[in-house]
This record gives structure tokens, C-alpha cells and sequence, in this order.
């Protein structure tokens, strides 16, 4: 199971991610726009997710996603550490908020990453 230390290298692990402190939790950066935040308690995660999306994980997986009442109107989801199965999930998880919140720039010079190509 991942914890916060292995949220914090994943997350700055991807390209120009800084760490800032914001209501007095942890959160990760791209470019400077927020893609994931450590909540208090450091049992889960914030990450952006389109809502669409969000209301299908959260429907599919209700024990590993949810939503903030705080967060139910902007496209952010939780997910809970204890229920991800390795640091690869969660690697994706942050990985593909990463990709919602990264300049095209960005996207286009890590095609490695597996990024989608900036239209």
C-alpha cells in the first residue's frame, strides 16, 4: 500500500513538479497549477479527474474514490491509499492528473511519459 512518502517522490518525480504548502497541507505542482494535494490526514489523495469521469470511479470504486463535499462542484477526486493495490496505480493516478493540469509545452517534450501530444 502507498503512503505520503510515496506520494511525495512519485509526484515530484514528474516533470517540473514542485511541492507548496497550501492550507496547511502538502501540494504538487506543474508549471505552477495544482494537480494533487495530500490532505491532513495523508490517507488519501486529491487529484484532478474530469468530473464525468469522477462520478464513474467514485459509482465503480466507492471504497477506493470519493468527493470532498468541499470539491463536489470542481473536477477533483479522492482516492484512498490503503485501497490502491501498488505504487504503479498510483503512479497512473498522478500521472494522469499531472497530464490535466501541464502545459502543451510540457506534454509535447515528454512523449516518453506516455503523454498525449498537444492538439
Amino acid at each position: 500500500m502507498p503512503d505520503a512518502d510515496d506520494v511525495r517522490r512519485t509526484a515530484l518525480s514528474l516533470p517540473d513538479t514542485t511541492e507548496k504548502i497550501a492550507w496547511s497541507m502538502p501540494t504538487f505542482r506543474v508549471a505552477g497549477k495544482m494537480f494533487a494535494t495530500l490532505p491532513e490526514e495523508e490517507t488519501s489523495i486529491a487529484v484532478r479527474c474530469p468530473k464525468e469521469e469522477r462520478d464513474e470511479l467514485v459509482q465503480a470504486e466507492p471504497g477506493k474514490f470519493w468527493i470532498a463535499d468541499h470539491e463536489a462542484g470542481f473536477a477533483w477526486v479522492r482516492v484512498r491509499l490503503a485501497a490502491l493495490e501498488d505504487g504503479d496505480e498510483l503512479r497512473d493516478i498522478l500521472a494522469d492528473s499531472w497530464r490535466q493540469a501541464a502545459p502543451p509545452r510540457l506534454l509535447d517534450a515528454y512523449p516518453e511519459l506516455g503523454l498525449p501530444k498537444a492538439d
